[in-house]
């Protein structure tokens, strides 16, 4: 944190807006990270078969566009939250609007669904590793965000822990995407999360102490 940006914070007292500067080398190595957990995900899982076909599908791209704006609204709470002072909150807001839709979207689903299809779409094939393996695969990411943080000056050490694990695990879910044959939004929206709040509660019972000046 730059010392002017303090001071402004000092003077101005607390939840004010201060310029957020990007940090090249903690963008590299988050970079880096998510690039990691990428050659994890293709060299332990691989890329699903029919990826070609799937893009081609209005159900893939929901998947995807749900979980970037996870990932980008993760991200700029953990950018936030590295700095004191800074408002966060409309953050709460910005991150429920895309779970709100998800689970909207999921709900009406199922209710439209034929009984017998309800349990598949909520289940699928694969809820008994899904979200485990979004959370293996956001430990990278999860690594480099608290090393970043750790050269910034957060002062809410618990949510900004929780919000770093959250960019992770948004982020790995991403890239998860690439192997995952599931498109039903049912779930996503509850097995993708849930592998997503993995990191987040790990970071926020962590964030205390890993992010001590």
């Amino acid at each position: 944190m730059k010392t002017d940006d303090l001071i402004t914070m000092l003077a101005t007292g607390p939840d004010v807006d201060l310029p957020l500067r990007p940090n090249i080398e903690g963008v590299a190595l988050v970079v880096a990270a998510i690039l990691i957990s990428t050659v994890l995900m293709v060299a332990t899982l691989g890329v699903r078969a029919d990826l070609i076909q799937a893009v081609a599908l209005p159900a893939f791209w929901i998947k995807v566009t749900f979980v970037l704006a996870l990932a980008l609204f993760g991200w700029r709470a953990t950018e936030r939250l590295s700095l004191p002072g800074v408002r966060v909150r409309s953050l709460p807001f910005l991150i429920a609007a895309p779970l709100v839709m998800m689970w909207t979207l999921g709900l009406v689903t199922i209710i439209n669904a034929e009984p017998d299809a309800r349990a598949q779409l909520f289940w699928g094939q694969t809820w008994k590793y899904c979200p485990a393996l979004i959370a293996m695969l956001s430990l990278p990411i999860f690594g480099a965000i608290m090393l970043v943080l750790r050269r910034t000056a957060p002062t809410r050490l618990t949510l900004a822990g929780a919000a770093a694990g959250f960019a992770a695990g948004s982020s790995a879910a991403l890239v998860y995407t690439l192997h995952c044959p599931e498109t039903a939004s049912s779930f996503i929206g509850f097995w993708y999360v849930l592998g997503i709040l993995v990191p987040t509660v790990f970071g926020a019972l962590i964030g205390r102490r890993a992010l001590a000046w």
